[in-house]
């Protein structure tokens, strides 16, 4: 899967997940490297969001091998493991920020939790990474209900990246906003992936993010990664779900594509 030269940041291997009876991934593997936006597609319910926090270790994995920067986050004692969550950020679907929070105290969440930083820094470091995605100080008293839904989305970015780290989470970032904002944020995870030189690793089923960002694409299928390649082999695979998908009506091929 990687190629020669690459260097392997997450590794899944044989990796069985799901609910109580129910298996949702089975015999899952995958490799993303550094550097690279990886998306992640598949038909709905079909384990996209599973995949991504079994391998950030917010459900259990039944059997099966998860590597972070060659490490497995299930072997290691609790305060290695702190300091590997340390090296990625998560965006959850809809922000997930917390109601009761300002915006600027639910990017401040992550340093609260992890550094030993005085208010004055804290409040510097937040206001930056408010900047970094796009607002301004204007935003920083606000609590997620009186933020719209592009910038609930941009408050939980910065929240992603309030730790400064070297992989990126993001589960169905564009998801519930219009073209304009879904284009717009496009642009900004390409910036801030070219910039800070991140890996992210990106579920998503916006078509137009696919083509307009994204390295490599996953799909998932039949309860494991049937496929892993650019956006040329999706268009050119012969599998019905993939033809389906990436040829079908409402598919981009022969249309304008939003550009990053």
């Amino acid at each position: 899967m990687l190629a020669p030269g690459n260097e392997l940041v997450i590794g899944v291997r044989d990796l069985v997940s799901g609910f109580g009876d129910t298996t949702v991934l089975d015999g899952v593997s995958l490799d993303v490297t550094r550097g690279e936006i990886l998306g992640c597609v598949g038909a709905s319910g079909i384990g996209k969001s599973v995949l991504l926090r079994t391998i950030v270790g917010l459900l259990p994995r039944r059997s099966g091998r998860i590597t972070v920067f060659g490490e497995d986050p299930a072997r290691l004692g609790a305060r290695a493991r702190r300091a590997l969550e340390r090296r990625w950020g998560v965006l959850f679907q809809q922000g997930a920020l917390f109601s009761s929070l300002t915006a600027l105290q639910n990017v401040q969440f992550p340093m609260r939790e992890h550094l030993s930083l005085s208010r004055r820094l804290m409040d510097e470091v937040a206001v930056a990474k408010l900047e970094m995605v796009g607002l301004d100080a204007s935003v920083c008293d606000k609590i997620p209900s009186e933020l719209s839904g592009g910038m609930i989305k941009r408050v939980a970015l910065a929240r992603a990246l309030a730790l400064d780290p070297e992989i990126v989470f993001l589960d169905e970032p564009t998801a519930g906003l219009d073209p304009i904002g879904a284009a717009e944020f496009d642009t900004l995870i390409k910036t801030l992936q070219q910039t800070l030189g991140l890996t992210v690793f990106m579920v998503t089923h916006d078509l137009d993010s696919l083509h307009a960002v994204c390295d490599r694409i996953a799909v998932l299928a039949d309860r494991r990664v049937i496929t892993v390649g650019p956006m040329s082999a999706m268009l050119a695979s012969d599998h019905p779900w993939i033809r389906s998908y990436f040829r079908g009506v409402r598919s981009r091929v022969g249309e304008p594509v939003r550009v990053a």
